[in-house]
């Protein structure tokens, strides 16, 4: 599939509402939309947005859509924003669904703010058969030293989740987490002291 036309047009809208936002300096908020039949029998659709708050946040967003004669559809979308108080994100994700009923999904966000950041991205597929896998992953950093890391993995009615932790006092935490379909969850974690001395986990 030809993606050229909705980038361009996604991101042509896109220029035209970052410079009507940098002529203006008081709160608002533009929008624009559009769509046309493309070179591949499909239809090419798309809207952006941008705004600025009178309290200094703002960001934009947009999404667009694109079909072809043979049933297969494209799309994506993406967003930013930075809030009032510096903190701010930014996120994105791009979806497939082909002819042959198989699909796939990707998306991503990270967020920054007083308190730390945070990221997180992961991705599922669905083959034509109905058979599927899919995983994400998630750090998270704290200001104050603490930290977060967990990662998921599944496929077909099975999958496994680990997480390792840090409190900010050094204390840390360690799970894993398996499932089955019609088999149940089974679950352990571990937790020790700053000292690496094993402790009760609550």
């Amino acid at each position: 599939m030809n993606m050229k036309p909705l980038t361009m047009m996604v991101f042509t809208g896109l220029a035209a509402l970052a410079l009507g936002a940098a002529q203006a300096d008081a709160a608002g908020r533009v929008k624009a939309r559009g769509g046309h039949v493309n070179a591949d029998g499909g239809v090419t659709t798309g809207r952006a947005a941008a705004y600025r708050g009178s309290n200094g946040a703002k960001g934009y967003s947009h999404r667009g859509v694109t079909t072809d004669g043979a049933g297969n559809i494209q799309g994506g979308s993406r967003a930013a924003g930075v809030g009032p108080n510096g903190g701010s994100y930014r996120r994105g994700g791009t979806t497939t669904k082909n002819a042959d009923g198989s699909a796939s999904h990707n998306s991503g966000i990270r967020t920054t703010n007083a308190k730390g950041t945070l990221d997180s991205s992961g991705n599922v597929v669905r083959n034509a058969d109905g058979s599927y896998s899919g995983q994400r992953s998630t750090q998270a950093t704290g200001t104050n030293g603490g930290n977060y890391n967990s990662s998921t993995q599944y496929a077909n009615g099975t999958g496994t989740h680990a997480t390792t932790a840090t409190g900010a006092n050094g204390t840390t935490y360690q799970g894993q987490t398996s499932w089955t379909k019609g088999q149940g969850v089974t679950h352990t974690g571990t937790c020790h002291d700053a000292a690496g001395n094993e402790i009760a986990c609550h």
